[in-house]
């Protein structure tokens, strides 16, 4: 699987007129395929939105992605509200369990590194090592390097039940020596994360 993760910012004070304009128009998109997750800025960054889709490979995504460009129905109607736009191809590492749908939030944060070139396998290491533990605190919803966007990226993806609860599982990770991985901080550039909360009509909650 890939998934590609596309980001934008939008015009203050038009979260609800986009929510309710995507969510009507992927009625008809989730034809072709279905969402992984839609969320939006509650801590980070304001005024974003994030919007996850999986794909086997490339060329399902471009095939899906052409044919629902042909649905008079798709892409939303939204254009007038968005002012910026990014997108990551992003390869999540072979141990970490696929994306489910259903319930597993509502709070999610999303973190965003630059690795120093060349690094990228040493810190799946150090994961696969570790992760097994740390998942047993809190789920991981995805984590993988980025093949496509920018240079260097490294993306994970947490569940949690709350900002309390968030708070309390790093806190317990840490003192328990389960998080976080040896090493890390040598190989990081830079750090950046959002706390996300779901769409209604997203399929992760």
């Amino acid at each position: 699987m890939i998934y590609e993760i596309r980001t934008y910012r939008i015009a203050p004070g038009s979260l609800a007129e986009v929510e309710k304009r995507y969510g009507e128009a992927y009625e008809y998109r989730k034809k072709y395929s279905e969402l992984t997750a839609f969320w939006h800025t509650e801590i980070g960054p304001l005024n974003e939105i994030v919007h996850v889709w999986g794909y086997r490979d490339l060329a399902e995504r471009a095939r899906i992605r052409g044919e629902a460009m042909k649905d008079p129905s798709w892409p939303p109607k939204i254009g007038e509200f968005v002012r910026a736009m990014r997108s990551e191809i992003v390869v999540p590492f072979a141990f970490v369990p696929e994306v489910r749908q259903g319930k597993v939030g509502p709070i999610f944060e999303l973190r965003y590194y630059t690795l120093k070139p060349g690094t990228l396998p040493d810190v799946a290491k150090g994961w696969e090592a570790k992760l097994p533990e740390r998942m047993k605190l809190s789920p991981v919803v995805l984590a993988g390097g980025v093949e496509f966007g920018k240079a260097n990226g490294f993306v994970h993806v947490w569940a949690y039940s709350s900002l309390d609860a968030r708070a309390q599982v790093r806190d317990d990770a840490r003192k328990k020596g389960v998080w976080p991985p040896p090493g890390g901080p040598d190989r990081l550039l830079t750090q950046d994360n959002k706390i996300l909360l779901p769409a209604a009509f997203s399929p992760l909650q």
